[in-house]
């Protein structure tokens, strides 16, 4: 759920902290997705956790969501071939598994657009430095206070594109050959990460077959069940998989995963409403169910669901700017009434 409400070094803002905090009565809170290094940056004034300002920031949010009774894990986003010179630190042209751009046009610095690059081809080399850099990552996250750490691996980015079809192109060990070398990457990621902070405070996030920013998955079944077999006997926290109108995710890979998992129905269609959500859990799909553009304008979400209140609506013209406004301004629920009242800071 990308803001934008990052310093242009990748430092949240304080009124990060406000908004998280706000929605503590979430049973836990996944961050917005979060740059690892800066060579994973897709897009300006997005987060980072990479310095020890980026730290720091995250202090605030993480002491604010726990003073609120909340749990709170940082989302790692490694961009891969998502992301334009005008939008990263660096300003240089991002690397993916092969040489495949996105679909154009892309979003730039300060709202404007621009014709996508062709992703520079990571070599052996830049796939270690991804893996330490997702570690790196995650340790930076546990010293900040988050409760654990959520990756990437789904909506195009960069796990996700060693996984499919037309952005892994490869013939090397994290090629094509097999479907052993499609998920070797994500496979290390998620190891290497479990055993540097605790399978127990690492979950992974997954889109099987998801089309956004022009990814191809024909056949999405083996490559993700062979993932989610070799991943299962780890002790991670959840899995957190997004379910597809033409790949039934959910029930086909149920079965192969023998932890806690969450479910995301919402991806590519309406927002998920309690009543998709109460169908999921009642049918045996999932054991939680994940909210994203409900808890935007809805900080008291779960109570709004509890009294079956209507819902405020997105402030769709402020969703990307940079301050409180359409932030952290949304009206709660009285709790004596029912009526609303405008949040405060926390």
């Amino acid at each position: 759920m990308t803001r934008f409400r990052a310093a242009e070094d990748g430092t949240p803002l304080p009124v990060v902290a406000d908004y998280y905090a706000q929605r503590a009565g979430a049973g836990l809170i996944i961050t917005e997705g979060i740059w690892p290094s800066r060579a994973g940056q897709s897009g300006w004034r997005m987060p980072g956790l990479e310095t020890a300002e980026h730290i720091k920031g995250w202090q605030a949010v993480t002491e604010a969501v726990h003073a609120a009774g909340g749990r709170i894990f940082a989302q790692l986003m490694h961009g891969g071939r998502q992301g334009h010179p005008l939008s990263r630190l660096t300003a240089d042209i991002p690397a993916g598994p092969s040489s495949v751009p996105v679909p154009g046009p892309v979003h730039v610095r300060d709202g404007g657009k621009a014709d996508p690059v062709t992703p520079r081809v990571m070599t052996p080399e830049d796939i270690q430095q991804a893996v330490r850099d997702h570690v790196s990552a995650a340790r930076n996250a546990i010293d900040a206070g988050f409760d654990g750490v959520e990756l990437h691996g789904a909506n195009s980015y960069l796990i996700h594109q060693f996984l499919a079809d037309n952005t892994n192109l490869r013939d090397d060990e994290y090629g094509r050959r097999t479907i052993e070398d499609r998920i070797r990457f994500p496979v290390e990621v998620v190891t290497a990460v479990a055993n540097a902070i605790g399978a127990e405070r690492t979950g992974l996030r997954l889109s099987p077959g998801n089309p956004q920013f022009g990814m191809e998955e024909a056949n999405p079944g083996p490559v993700y069940r062979a993932l989610v077999g070799a991943l299962d006997g780890l002790g991670l926290a959840y899995l957190h998989l997004t379910d597809n109108a033409d790949y039934p995710a959910l029930t086909d890979l149920r079965a192969h995963w023998h932890g806690v998992l969450i479910a995301n129905v919402g991806e590519n269609r309406e927002p998920t409403s309690r009543a998709d959500g109460d169908a999921v859990l009642l049918t045996g799909r999932a054991d939680l169910v994940s909210y994203g553009r409900a808890f935007i304008a809805n900080p008291d979400l779960p109570r709004r669901f509890e009294m079956n209140s209507v819902l405020n609506t997105i402030d769709a013209d402020h969703l990307y700017t940079h301050g409180a406004t359409g932030y952290t301004d949304y009206p709660l629920l009285d709790a004596r009434a029912g009526s609303q009242q405008h949040a405060e800071p926390v």
